[in-house]
């Protein structure tokens, strides 16, 4: 036997043609499990699954469908289409967005002025479908029926704020949908059930339609609020990146040697090789060796047990300088075929380098 239900959703956005006709496009159903309530009363949980709202049936269904102004108490067709239509459906149904979206045109002046207005801001949609007894879970809901073979009949507008605006965000959650076995029958209570702090309260539907749809809100806070702190702590960690590139940049920059402490270096280096060749042996090897290797080098050639660990690098060449020192006064003050000439006067050069030195820590 089939069944006639209703579901909701809301216009969110519209556009206006030259005419003056009103063209919207919306989701109109979604998956999901959501309660109906029966004729007799009583309330049951059915699932509306992907491969049944999804089916080619259903989203050609869809598809040059009449608009109405609220639900008509009986199925729109061929020989009321002229009394009840208001609009018609256009032929671009698809799934998207989580449901079956669908655009379609209002044509009623009267209609498109309540919409305009705020008074009919939601939409529900009329279908009948053949209703399987089974029971299950889907994404965490229980449910006793299943929904299939489900065909779109006509496409209401009705009044804004029966079930509330949040509310209508949920979609198919958004409000109670009666079932009719016949064309004629209007739906019995509409009493439902809200669960606070795991204990369950009967409430009017609009009332539990309201409470869903602040729940939705918000979820949809707290999801907005992770993803800003996600983003936050992204841009925060790509930014403490990119200063500390920055400093590793200045630093380099400053380390780099200039032009003119370069030349500085090699003229030193020059200097102390010509000096060191005059006092160490002619096979020494220069290459590979700091000028701290060459100065206690030197060094131990008046000095054989000097050690140079843990020495410091003042130190050091002020024991080169001494050392300097003494060979060249050593040599001034010799006599005999065996005295070693300084080209120049030693003591000048020696002084030179020591202020040169002096020069490139500062």
């Amino acid at each position: 036997m089939k069944l006639h239900r209703y579901d909701r959703a809301k216009i969110l956005s519209h556009d206006e043609s030259d005419e003056g006709f009103l063209t919207v496009r919306a989701v109109v159903t979604k998956p999901g499990v959501y309660p109906y309530q029966s004729s007799d009363g009583t309330i049951q949980q059915e699932l509306k699954h992907p491969e049944d709202i999804y089916s080619d049936l259903t989203i050609r269904s869809c598809n040059a469908k009449p608009v109405t102004d609220d639900h008509p108490s009986e199925a729109v067709g061929v020989d009321n289409i002229q009394a009840l239509g208001r609009g018609l459906s256009h032929n671009d149904a698809s799934v998207q967005n989580g449901g079956i979206m669908v655009s379609f045109t209002i044509t009623d002046k009267a209609l498109i002025e309540k919409v305009l207005e705020g008074d009919k801001r939601e939409i529900s949609l009329g279908f009948i479908t053949d209703l399987v007894s089974e029971q299950g879970q889907y994404e965490g809901q229980n449910y006793q029926y299943r929904q299939t073979n489900v065909e779109v009949n006509h496409i209401a507008i009705v009044d804004q704020g029966r079930v509330g605006p949040e509310a209508a965000i949920r979609g198919d959650s958004s409000a109670w949908q009666v079932d009719r076995t016949d064309s004629k029958q209007e739906g019995g209570s509409t009493m439902a059930k809200v669960k606070i702090d795991e204990q369950e309260f009967e409430v009017p539907s609009e009332v539990k339609s309201k409470v869903d749809g602040l729940q939705a809100k918000a979820d949809s806070y707290d999801q907005l609020k992770k993803d800003h702190d996600t983003l936050t702590a992204n841009y925060d960690a790509q930014k403490t990146e990119l200063d500390n590139k920055k400093t590793e940049l200045d630093n380099a920059q400053k380390a780099e040697p200039k032009q003119d402490a370069i030349d500085a270096a090699v003229e030193n280096r020059i200097a102390l090789i010509d000096t060191a060749r005059e006092h160490l042996p002619e096979d020494f090897e220069y290459k590979g060796k700091s000028d701290q290797d060459i100065k206690v080098a030197v060094i131990q050639t008046q000095d054989e047990k000097f050690d140079a660990k843990e020495k410091s690098e003042e130190y050091i060449n002020a024991r080169y300088d001494a050392t300097m020192s003494f060979l060249q006064d050593s040599v001034q003050s010799s006599v005999g075929a065996n005295q070693m000439k300084f080209p120049g006067s030693r003591g000048d050069d020696i002084n030179k380098k020591r202020e040169d030195r002096m020069n490139m820590k500062k």
